[in-house]
């Protein structure tokens, strides 16, 4: 543990960020499982209305830090793409 004021100081922002990193990557991937069940449902309706709801959340965790950008763009595209194809 810790001894220092400043070393502690900082091990109290890790346990803060952590929190706050573990809540953000929890709502992505409950977003991402939403919106897997609506396809498998196959529900058309429903399905792009999570997905649109799915995109935001996806853009708000690479504004939080959570994804890269690129990740980011590659998951949006395979789920519009599973979408597209579950439409058919």
């Amino acid at each position: 543990m810790a001894n220092h004021v400043s070393a502690l100081k900082r091990a109290r922002q890790t346990e803060k960020r952590t929190a706050v990193n573990r809540a953000n990557t929890s709502q992505l991937r409950s977003s991402l499982r939403g919106l897997r069940e609506a396809i498998a449902a196959g529900d058309k309706k429903k399905a792009t209305e999570i997905y649109n709801a799915t995109a935001s959340t996806i853009d708000k965790a690479v504004g939080k830090g959570v994804l890269h950008k690129n990740t980011a763009s590659r998951y949006k595209s395979r789920l519009s793409q599973r979408l597209n194809r579950a439409a058919k």
